[in-house]
C-alpha cells in the first residue's frame, strides 16, 4: 500500500506546476539484482545457524570477500553505499573468532553514541538467533560504573567511540590489559566520518592504541568499513598507518528510487528573492506525511531541525497525533534519542527532521522518502542521506533542495555535475604539530618514551623528539637516562577535545517545573544559540534564556509559546601576529601567518516564523572569542578599487569573502566549518582593503596554507560561480542578497575578481591547485 501512496504522492507533485518549475533534475535509477557467494565452508555452525534464522541464505560478494581476507590475515577497508550490509563484513569474522577461541578480543569504533548502541543490538541479535552469547559491551560516557568493570574484566568485544578510546581507554591501558593481551581485531566504522580536524585527532589516537598494542605484545588488524569515498585506501593509510585492502564493488541489491533536484528560487527567476529551503522542505515533506509515508528530512543546523518539527506539526492535520513527528539532533539526551530511534524503526514516527546525527547508519528501518533542505556539504553526504530512503525492497524517493548558498544554488542548477562527478576526498594531517603535539603528551602519559640510538622517539612514523625536549623544557616530562618519564601532575587527554577547538560545553536547564537539565550547546556556538532573551528550540518546544551563565556554563530556560525565533549577529575582528610567507601580483599581496580573530555576538534579531520578518532586536552582553589560528589574506591593490563608491568595497570584499568560503572545501576538500572568514576596508595591517580566511582551529590545521598557495585558481573558481549565476544583482545563492551587502555589489565583485584573474599568473610558489 506504501508503494502505491508514494506513487500518488509522486504523480501529484509531477502535475503540480509549482513544484515542477522548482525542479532541476528528476533521474530514475531503476532496480538492481545482488551479487551472491556461499556462506563458507569454514564459518562456525552456530553463525550458520544465526544467518539461517535470519533469511540470510548467501552472503553478498562483498560480504564474502571480506570474511575471506580477514581470515588471511588482511587488513581490508570495505567501501559500499549506504545499507549494503557492510556490518556484516566485521562482525562474521569477529565472531567466527571469538566463537573458535574464547579468548579472542575486539574494539569496535564508532563515531557516536548511539552507532555503538545500535552495533550492540545487532551482536546481541546475531548472538540470539545462533544460540550463543558474547560478552559484548558499550563503553561510553552513559555506562554506568557497574558494567565499566564488567566491560574490563570479561568484555569479548568493546564498543567505543574515539573520544572514550582516547580520554577513558588509553591512559587507563593497566586496568584493560586482558582486552590488550588479547586484542586480535579493531574495527573502524563509517570512516568517511574521520576527515578534517576530527580524522587528525582520530589518527594520532589510533597510533597511540598501536603504541600501548605493542606493549602488550598484540598486533591487531584494522577492518575499516565507509561509504564511498574518492581515496578509501588513502584515508585508510593515514588513519591506521597500515596498508589495506580496498573492497569496493558491492554485491547488494540496490531498490528502485527516484532523485529529484529542486531549487525554489522565487516567481520571476531571479536568485534575488529565494524561498526558505526549510519552508520548502516542510511543505513537500507535509505531502508524504499525510499519506502516512514515513519521511526524514534532513537540516543543515539544530535551529533548521527545530523549525521543521514545528511547522511540520502545524501541518499535520491529526491534532492528537502530533507527537509522530519528531526531532533528532546532538543536544538531545541519550534515552530521547533511542526512544525516537525506536519509533521510527517501528513505525510510530512518522515524520523526522533530523541533522546529520542521522546520517550515519543507525538502524532506523526503511524509510520511503527523504527530503534534504540543503546542500549536505559534500558528494558523498548527500549520496549517504540519500541511502537512508530504500533501505529495504519498494519505491523510494530522494529530494535535494537548494539552501541559498552559493554551493547549494551552484550543485542543484548543474545536476549533471554531481551526478557524472565521484565523491570526493577525505583528508587528514596526522602530522600537523598542533595536533601531534597535544597526543604525544597524552602518548607520553600512557607509556614512556625511549631514547638513544636504537630507540627512535616516534609516534606511528613520525618524529617526536623535538615535542619531547620541548615538554621536558616545560617539566612535563623528565628526560631520564634511558627514558622520557611523565612529571606532571596533570591527565593530558581530559584537556584534548577530538571535535571542537574547546572542551567546554554549556549545560541547558529547564526551569519551567523545577530543575531540569534537557541538553548541551558547544562553546562556539553559546553566544548566538542560548544568549539572555535568545528563543532556544529543543525537541519541537521552544523556550525563552533567562539567564545565561557564562562562568558556569549553564543556560536557564523557561518554556514559551511565541511565534517568533531569534537570530545573533557576530562581529569578527582580526589582528595579525607574523606574517610567515607572501607573494603578489600587479593588483594583489597575498599573505600567509599568524592571526588572532576575536568574535563577539553583538545585538539579537526577533524573526517571525514563516515569514522571518524582522519584529525587534536587543543587545547581547557576552565575553568575546579569541581564536589564535594561521589565516592567509589578500589585499587588494588602488587600482582595483578606483572610481568605486566607498561606501560599496565592504560589500563587495563581503560579497567576495562570501563565494570563498564555499568554493575553498571543493579544493581543499574540508569541512566548510573548519574554515572563517573576515574582512576589513582599510586593513590595520596595511591600510589596503583585505580579505582574510583562516582556520576555524586553534593554531590551525594547514587549511589556510593550502589556500595561500591554490588561490588563483580558488578565485577563478569563485568568479566563474558569481557570473554564471542567473540574478542580476546578487542573491544568496553568490554574493549574497542586494539588500545585505549594497547595491551593485555583483557587478562590482565580477570586475574585482577579473582584475585579479586576468593577470598572466601570480608570482608564487606551487601550482594553482593541487591535483
Amino acid at each position: 500500500m506504501k508503494g502505491k501512496d508514494l506513487e500518488h504522492v509522486l504523480a501529484e507533485l509531477r502535475q503540480d506546476p509549482r513544484f515542477i518549475a522548482c525542479v532541476t533534475a528528476w533521474h530514475h535509477f531503476p532496480a538492481t539484482p545482488g551479487s551472491y557467494l556461499d556462506i563458507p565452508d569454514d564459518l562456525h555452525p552456530a553463525l550458520k545457524q544465526s544467518l539461517a534464522n535470519k533469511g540470510i541464505e548467501a552472503l553478498y560478494s562483498h560480504q564474502r570477500q571480506a570474511y575471506d581476507l580477514v581470515r588471511q590475515g588482511e587488513n581490508i577497508c570495505v567501501v559500499t553505499p549506504t545499507a549494503s550490509g557492510k556490518t556484516i563484513c566485521y562482525n562474521l569474522p569477529v565472531l567466527d573468532a571469538i566463537l573458535k577461541d574464547d579468548g579472542v578480543r575486539a574494539l569496535y569504533i564508532f563515531p557516536t553514541k548511539a552507532l555503538a548502541q545500535d552495533q550492540l543490538a545487532e551482536i546481541q541479535d546475531t548472538a540470539k538467533q545462533g544460540g550463543f552469547k558474547v560478552k559484548g559491551f558499550t563503553f561510553d560516557g552513559d555506562t554506568p560504573a557497574s558494567k565499566r568493570r564488567l566491560a574490563r574484566e570479561t568484555g569479548q568485544i568493546i564498543i567505543t567511540n574515539p573520544d572514550m578510546l582516547h580520554q577513558a581507554i588509553l591512559p587507563h591501558h593497566p586496568r584493560w590489559a586482558k582486552l590488550f593481551n588479547s586484542l586480535k581485531y579493531v574495527i573502524v566504522d563509517e570512516m568517511h566520518n574521520y576527515r578534517g580536524v576530527f580524522g587528525s585527532h582520530v589518527a594520532n589516537v589510533l597510533r597511540r592504541l598501536k603504541r600501548i598494542c605493542a606493549f602488550y605484545g598484540t598486533q591487531p588488524k584494522f577492518v575499516l568499513a565507509s561509504a564511498t569515498i574518492a581515496n578509501p585506501g588513502e584515508l585508510a593509510l593515514n588513519l591506521t598507518g597500515e596498508r589495506v585492502t580496498v573492497i569496493d564493488r558491492s554485491g547488494a541489491p540496490t531498490s528502485e528510487k527516484d532523485f529529484i533536484f529542486c531549487n525554489p528560487s522565487g516567481p520571476d527567476g531571479d536568485g534575488a528573492v529565494h524561498h526558505s529551503a526549510i519552508n520548502a522542505a516542510a511543505r513537500i515533506a507535509a505531502r508524504f506525511v499525510k499519506k502516512s509515508i514515513q519521511t526524514l528530512v534532513f537540516a543543515r543546523s539544530r535551529m533548521s531541525c527545530e523549525l521543521l518539527v514545528q511547522y511540520l506539526r502545524d501541518s499535520y492535520p491529526n491534532e492528537f497525533e502530533k507527537h509522530r513527528i519528531q526531532g533528532y539532533r546532538g543536544g538531545y539526551l541519550p534515552s530521547e534519542r533511542r526512544a525516537i530511534e525506536k519509533g521510527i524503526r517501528e513505525g510510530d514516527i512518522l515524520g523526522i527532521a533530523a541533522t546529520n546525527a542521522l546520517e550515519l547508519g543507525i538502524d532506523i528501518g526503511g524509510l520511503d522518502a527523504v527530503i534534504m533542505a540543503g546542500y549536505p556539504g559534500t558528494i558523498a553526504s548527500t549520496w549517504q542521506q540519500a541511502g537512508r530512503a530504500g533501505r529495504k525492497q519498494g519505491k523510494s524517493v530522494a529530494i535535494l533542495i537548494s539552501g541559498g548558498s552559493p554551493l547549494d544554488r551552484f550543485i542543484v542548477n548543474n545536476p549533471d555535475y554531481f551526478f557524472a562527478q565521484s565523491p570526493e576526498y577525505a583528508l587528514i594531517n596526522p602530522d600537523n604539530p598542533y595536533i601531534l603535539g597535544q597526543h604525544v603528551k597524552c602518548a607520553a602519559y600512557e607509556l614512556p618514551f625511549n631514547h638513544g640510538d636504537a630507540a627512535p622517539q616516534k609516534l606511528g612514523q613520525t618524529g617526536v623528539e623535538h615535542i619531547l625536549e620541548h615538554l621536558a623544557e616545560q617539566k612535563i616530562l623528565h628526560k631520564g637516562a634511558t627514558k622520557w618519564n611523565w612529571s606532571s601532575d596533570s591527565f593530558p587527554a581530559a584537556g584534548i577535545s577530538l571535535r571542537s577547538a574547546t572542551n567546554e560545553n554549556f549545560v541547558i536547564i529547564d526551569t519551567t517545573h523545577g530543575s531540569d537539565v534537557i541538553g548541551e550547546v558547544d562553546w562556539a556556538s553559546a553566544p548566538m544559540l542560548i544568549h539572555d532573551q535568545a528563543i532556544y528550540m529543543h525537541g519541537g518546544q521552544q523556550y525563552h534564556v533567562i539567564k545565561l551563565d557564562y562562568h558556569d556554563r549553564k543556560a536557564y530556560v523557561k518554556q514559551v509559546d511565541v511565534d517568533y525565533y531569534t537570530d545573533a549577529n557576530l562581529a569578527v575582528g582580526v589582528r595579525v601576529m607574523a606574517v610567515d610567507d607572501l607573494y603578489h601580483s600587479t593588483n594583489v599581496k597575498v599573505n600567509f601567518g599568524e592571526l588572532i580573530v576575536t568574535a563577539l555576538a553583538t545585538i539579537y534579531k526577533k524573526l517571525k516564523l514563516y515569514t522571518n520578518e524582522n519584529i525587534g532586536s536587543g543587545e547581547i552582553s557576552i565575553p568575546e572569542m579569541n581564536l589564535h589560528t594561521q589565516g592567509m589574506w589578500f589585499s587588494l591593490s588602488q587600482d582595483v578599487t578606483e572610481g568605486m563608491d566607498p561606501h560599496s568595497v565592504g560589500g563587495v570584499l563581503s560579497g567576495i569573502a562570501n563565494v570563498l568560503l564555499n568554493v575553498a572545501p571543493l579544493f581543499l576538500m574540508s569541512d566548510k566549518r573548519d574554515l572563517g572568514v573576515a574582512v576589513e576596508v582599510r586593513s590595520v595591517y596595511d591600510g589596503r582593503p583585505t580579505i582574510y580566511l583562516y582556520d576555524s582551529y586553534p593554531g590551525g590545521v594547514g587549511l589556510a596554507e593550502k589556500t595561500f598557495k591554490m588561490l588563483p585558481g580558488i578565485l577563478q573558481a569563485s568568479l566563474d560561480l558569481i557570473s554564471s549565476c542567473p540574478c542580476t544583482k546578487g542573491c544568496p545563492g553568490c554574493t549574497g542578497p542586494e539588500q545585505q551587502v549594497g547595491e551593485g555589489v555583483k557587478r562590482l565583485a565580477v570586475k574585482v575578481l577579473r582584475s585579479i584573474t586576468q593577470e598572466a599568473r601570480f608570482d608564487q610558489p606551487g601550482d594553482y591547485r593541487e591535483t
